[in-house]
């Protein structure tokens, strides 16, 4: 059995896998910023996993990874030892543990199903990404910061992820971004993300553009009017596609993760 464990922005996400890719069990609790409390949710929602017989553990980290210390943007967590996670040893007979970047892992999984060069983009509360060919990232992806790309919008200077990330259109229309409704609302959301698309599309000329994150859930109602701006640039567009899991893309990656490493 494989554990993998998604710790997000706002939620993290752990889930148990045969070797089959199978998903056994999982549980989902809110991230607190509070490192000591975090930690206190994560070992007690980890309790119920204890009954598996875990080989293999990949945590998945939204932020940078470097040697033996990690920092996590959104959760304001700097320079912090991944010796944090040593409690997690003892509730598995210390079963190896691989610390990933979460985007890495959602591209991993999403695109090892194209051949060619391939953009993997998570829209949730920032956007991240990676881009991969042949089921393997590509050296450039290490710097893949598509969210923090800036545009005009709405006569202001912004971040993309401030103007079409989950949380920007969920902020804009008063509600979670998965429960926006309405041909209106869906070709703003179009016009948000053709923005940075652009610009991906200009610069790296992918033939597969793979949409997760909750975006991703709504991407047969935004698909036509986002085609037809992206269309007004290139007489040829890559392939766009869904994420196959648009909100578990990273847990799926840990699973491929463990499995071949």
């Amino acid at each position: 059995m494989f554990l993998a464990i998604d710790i997000g922005g706002t939620k993290t996400l752990i889930a148990v896998f045969n070797k089959r890719g199978q998903k056994i069990k999982s549980f989902k609790f809110f991230t607190n910023k509070k490192q000591s409390t975090f930690l206190s949710d994560l070992l007690q929602g980890l309790q119920d996993f204890k009954a598996y017989s875990i080989e293999k553990i990949v945590i998945a980290l939204p932020g940078k990874i470097s040697g033996t210390t990690f920092k996590l943007g959104n959760l304001n967590w700097e320079n912090q030892h991944l010796s944090f996670f040593d409690p997690i040893k003892n509730l598995f007979n210390s079963a190896p543990i691989f610390f990933v970047n979460d985007a890495d892992l959602a591209t991993i999984y999403e695109a090892h199903r194209y051949h060619k060069k391939t953009i993997y983009l998570t829209f949730s509360t920032g956007i991240g990404g990676g881009i991969a060919k042949n089921g393997k990232l590509l050296p450039e992806s290490s710097s893949f910061e598509p969210g923090h790309q800036k545009y005009t919008f709405n006569g202001q200077l912004l971040e993309w992820e401030d103007i079409a990330s989950a949380n920007a259109i969920g902020a804009t229309y008063g509600c979670q971004a998965t429960d926006v409704k309405g041909a209106e609302a869906f070709l703003d959301i179009a016009k948000r993300m053709s923005l940075g698309l652009t610009g991906i599309i200009k610069n790296i000329n992918p033939k597969v553009i793979i949409i997760g994150g909750p975006i991703g859930m709504l991407f047969k109602d935004f698909e036509k009017p986002l085609k037809k701006e992206l269309k007004k640039s290139f007489k040829k567009l890559p392939k766009l596609v869904p994420a196959k899991y648009p909100k578990e893309s990273v847990i799926h990656g840990g699973y491929l993760y463990a499995k071949t490493h």
